[in-house]
């Protein structure tokens, strides 16, 4: 199972497009995905899709840097797959997909929790989702996998520049798919992580529903 992921990763990693493959100033629908993990191996998986708006005041929630939610979803499933180093896809890639798979509302670009190509072999969950759904993806890491951070915070690996870490969150920026990371950096730097976060709190609030627990 490892040997065959390991290869499959590879073969996705020739498959990763790292420049801008579609029009940047045509980004309107952001979305965020993520997956908290209760007893059992089970995954509560959300996903949260955001609209910026042009006008300062919207009604309804306002969700900070002019964005609001549109749409969302929530799925509560058994992850097949152990978490292995390097392999994150094998756990997460499978609820993600079904989950991302029940929004109504369709994106324009896709914020992974987890590493793109700042990766020992170039394909990090970012970049499996982005290639396997054909959607601009940006791979948003709380830790960093590999490679050493320089001192203009760029992340090196073996001479060749792969992610960027945004210093006052440490938030680890890389290319998952169809875009560079340039305007992963700028995207992110300009719009936040907003969607992302909010996926985050939905999966946890999915997993202390799960346990009986109050909201």
């Amino acid at each position: 199972m490892t040997q065959d992921a390991i290869r499959l990763q590879k073969e996705i990693a020739e498959r990763v497009v790292t420049h801008d493959d579609f029009d940047l100033d045509s980004i309107r629908r952001i979305c965020g995905v993520d997956v908290a993990y209760g007893d059992g191996n089970i995954a509560y998986c959300s996903a949260v899709v955001m609209e910026a708006e042009e006008k300062e005041e919207v009604e309804g929630a306002k969700n900070g840097r002019g964005m609001v939610v549109v749409d969302s979803a929530d799925l509560k499933t058994t992850a097949k797959f152990p978490y292995i180093p390097g392999l994150l896809m094998l756990r997460e890639a499978e609820p993600m997909i079904r989950t991302l798979a029940m929004l109504k509302k369709d994106y324009d670009l896709l914020l992974v929790d987890g590493n793109g190509r700042l990766h020992p072999r170039k394909c990090g969950l970012a970049c499996y989702l982005g290639v396997t759904l054909d959607k601009p993806a940006i791979g948003v890491a709380k830790s960093r996998l590999c490679g050493t951070v320089r001192p203009d915070c760029f992340v090196e690996m073996k001479g060749e520049v792969l992610g960027y870490v945004v210093d006052k969150k440490k938030l680890y920026i890389s290319v998952g798919h169809r875009i560079s990371l340039e305007s992963a950096v700028a995207i992110v730097q300009k719009l936040g992580i907003e969607p992302l976060r909010l996926a985050d709190i939905n999966s946890k609030a999915q997993k202390r529903r799960g346990k009986g627990l109050k909201r």
